[in-house]
């Protein structure tokens, strides 16, 4: 199976695409010339990964049939000094809040997701090392705090 995508120049160092239909716009910081209009293209590669392990995540809690409040998955990056400026590692926080939730039945969902399913997660590792961890807040103990 083959995947293709056209970006479309729009001026500046912004480039736009429409992905399934869906309009997108990447663009560079000022600091590098760009205008700050639009996503740069390395948060993409974060916010990919975290979207790719979050749809696993979800599936396989609601195939396990638990039920959760909210998940918020946070990725820090290490990007090299030197050019090409890459990542070297990533780093996933699974904050999940909700009442009484079983912190290995969430790992095990996480675990599913990193290792067998992400394929994001997959062409990653080959370039850099992830890790994660997991934050559990229940709202029995903290009302309705969110992360």
């Amino acid at each position: 199976m083959k995947n293709s995508i056209s970006v479309d120049w729009e001026g500046g160092l912004a480039f736009s695409t429409a992905i399934n239909g869906h309009p997108l716009t990447i663009d560079a910081n000022e600091e590098f010339g760009g205008n700050n209009a639009a996503p740069n293209p390395k948060s993409l590669m974060m916010m990919a990964l975290a979207g790719c392990t979050g749809i696993d995540v979800v599936s396989i809690l609601k195939k396990m049939k638990i039920g959760y409040e909210h998940l918020a998955i946070q990725v820090d990056a290490d990007l090299s000094e030197e050019h090409p400026k890459v990542y070297t590692a990533m780093h996933l926080t699974y904050i999940f809040r909700g009442r009484d939730l079983d912190s290995n039945r969430l790992q095990r969902a996480i675990d599913l997701s990193l290792d067998k399913y992400c394929g994001v997660s997959a062409m990653y590792r080959q370039a850099m090392s992830i890790s994660h961890s997991l934050k559990i807040i229940d709202t029995k103990k903290n009302g309705a705090q969110r992360p």
